[in-house]
């Protein structure tokens, strides 16, 4: 099979962790470790996360200057190489390559045109509201504390797809399309970087439709999607259609996307659609663990 593995958000940097290089190559080899029993026998993308690393990125002094786009750049070539290694010395008869991938959004999408996404670290409301006021962010609550907030347009598509396939094709597992993509803009000069961070699961959902994958994993810190999550009455879902996951009541900033993803990618595709826990990758193929999305 072709399936695309999406690593979710903190998978190489969790709340409260060191932010050193050491942790997050350590949690990257449990990810490389958990996703090794699928290599040998399937053609391999994976993608990640990267808002914890652009966030903090962004609170350097010398990074006033620099948009959303290169600091993207940036956080995907620091993952991706993470990864990459990781990866190979999880399973050594595989070659691995981490890709730059660039994600074209339109320039004018008003419907996205109020920061909604959260990246970076997590702070107490009068913290947030002084970085708010020094630097000219956009802040939110993200539970019980408060986040950067930024713009995130839809992706249109990316343009390393045929590199991508390519690769595949000759045998490499390809890391890309980190952080849902180094976000680009096409005009009359060319192609442009956008001060914007594309949702990661998105771009993975159309990341995995222009392959052709026979498979979309959403892997994450939760064994599937609840229902009533965080009650008494919570339980999990197993089997859903894309209508069905749509209809669920689920927290925007972070289930929501994935749920999302995962009905794209079955509509357009006919594939099966997985989220769940990222040592439950061998359940989730199976189709015995997480939550999974099947066509009607």
């Amino acid at each position: 099979m072709r399936v695309v593995i999406a690593l979710g958000g903190n998978a190489l940097l969790r709340r409260g962790e060191a932010t050193d290089i050491d942790t997050q190559r350590a949690n990257a080899r449990v990810a490389a470790r958990a996703i090794a029993p699928l290599m040998d026998e399937n053609q391999v993308v994976v993608t990640h996360g990267n808002g914890p690393q652009v966030g903090l990125l962004a609170l350097r002094d010398d990074a006033a200057g620099e948009g959303l786009d290169v600091l993207g750049a940036q956080t995907d070539g620091m993952i991706g190489y993470l990864l990459m290694q990781e990866i190979a010395n999880a399973s050594a008869s595989r070659s691995v390559v981490a890709v730059l991938t660039q994600t074209l959004v339109a320039h004018d999408d008003a419907t996205h045109a109020v920061p909604t996404k959260p990246i970076g670290p997590v702070y107490d409301e009068p913290t947030a509201q002084a970085l708010a006021t020094q630097r000219g962010w956009t802040i939110g609550p993200d539970g019980p504390n408060w986040r950067r907030l930024v713009r995130s347009p839809e992706p249109l598509d990316i343009l390393e797809i045929p590199a991508v396939n390519h690769l595949l094709d000759v045998g490499f597992l390809v890391v890309c399309a980190g952080g849902g993509g180094i976000p680009v803009t096409q005009g009359p000069e060319g192609l442009r970087g956008a001060d914007v961070v594309v949702d990661k699961d998105l771009t993975t959902a159309l990341l995995a439709a222009r392959l052709s994958a026979d498979a979309l994993l959403l892997l994450t810190d939760v064994e599937a999607i609840f229902e009533n999550f965080g009650t008494d009455a919570q339980k999990p879902v197993r089997t859903v259609t894309p209508r069905q996951v749509r209809s669920l009541q689920l927290p925007a900033g972070s289930m929501r996307p994935k749920a999302e993803a995962a009905a794209r990618f079955v509509e357009q595709t006919g594939g099966f659609a997985a989220i769940g826990a990222l040592g439950d990758v061998a359940r989730l193929i199976r189709g015995d663990g997480g939550t999974r999305v099947i066509g009607a």
